[in-house]
C-alpha cells in the first residue's frame, strides 16, 4: 500500500509539513510513503485547460505520477484566514477523477491556535466533487501545533499529556486510513471490470 503525504503550507519550513513528517515517520501500515511540500513545487494556477498542466516550468506530470500510484492521501493544510491553502485547493482543481477517483483520503487542519475546523469543513463540502477523492470520516485537527509534535520532546522526555493524545489519535487515524486503502482498491478494480454504460459521459460531479 502506497501512500501519499501532501503538506500545503505556502511556506518552508512550516509547521504542516513538520506535522507531515511526524505522520510519514510514525506510520508502519504503507509500505511505501512519498511527502509532498507544495510550496517547494511549481504548479500554475488551474485556467481549466489541460495544456497548462504540459507547462514547461510545471511539476504537474511528477506530482501526478505520484497521486495516481498512491493507495490513499493524506491532505495536511494550515488555517489561513479560516481557509484551507490555496496552493492545495489549485492542486486538487487540477487532479482528475482517472487518477484519484475512489481513493481515501484524510484530512488534517493545522493551527497555531484553538481553531482549525473551518479548512475540514471546506475542503469536505467542495474540494472532492470532480477528482472523486473519498474523504474519510475521521479527520484531524492539530491545534497549538508549535507546542506539539515536536522531536526534541522524545529526547528530553517532555511529552504533555495533550501530546501524547493527538499521537494516539494519529495513529487511529492511520490504522483507519490503510483500511480505507485496502478496501477502496477493491472497489476499483471492481469498477474497472464492471462499469457502467456510457459512464465516460459523468467525468464530474454535480
Amino acid at each position: 500500500m502506497k501512500l501519499t503525504i501532501i503538506s500545503a503550507s505556502q511556506r518552508s519550513p512550516s509547521q504542516s509539513a513538520k506535522v507531515a513528517n511526524y505522520i510519514g515517520a510514525t506510520t508502519e501500515k504503507f509500505s511505501e510513503i512519498n511527502h509532498l511540500e507544495l510550496c517547494r513545487q511549481h504548479l500554475p494556477m488551474w485556467d481549466g485547460e489541460a495544456s497548462s498542466k504540459a507547462d514547461l516550468n510545471s511539476d504537474w506530470l511528477t506530482i501526478n505520477e505520484q497521486l495516481t500510484s498512491a493507495d490513499a492521501l493524506i491532505l495536511v493544510t494550515p488555517e489561513w484566514g479560516g481557509t484551507a491553502s490555496p496552493l492545495l485547493k489549485n492542486l486538487l482543481m487540477m487532479a482528475s477523477a482517472a487518477d484519484l477517483g475512489h481513493k481515501p483520503v484524510l484530512i488534517v487542519s493545522v493551527v497555531n491556535g484553538i481553531s482549525g475546523a473551518y479548512p475540514i469543513a471546506e475542503l469536505r463540502m467542495n474540494a472532492f466533487s470532480n477528482n472523486k477523492l473519498v474523504a474519510i470520516p475521521d479527520h484531524l485537527i492539530i491545534r497549538n501545533v508549535e507546542e506539539i509534535l515536536n522531536d526534541h520532546d522524545i529526547t528530553t522526555q517532555k511529552i504533555t499529556r495533550r501530546d501524547q493524545s493527538i499521537r494516539h489519535r494519529i495513529g487511529y487515524s492511520l490504522h483507519t486510513l490503510h483500511h480505507y486503502g485496502h478496501s477502496l482498491k477493491a472497489l476499483r478494480d471492481s469498477l474497472l471490470k464492471q462499469p457502467y454504460h456510457n459512464e465516460h459521459l459523468y467525468p464530474y460531479g454535480m
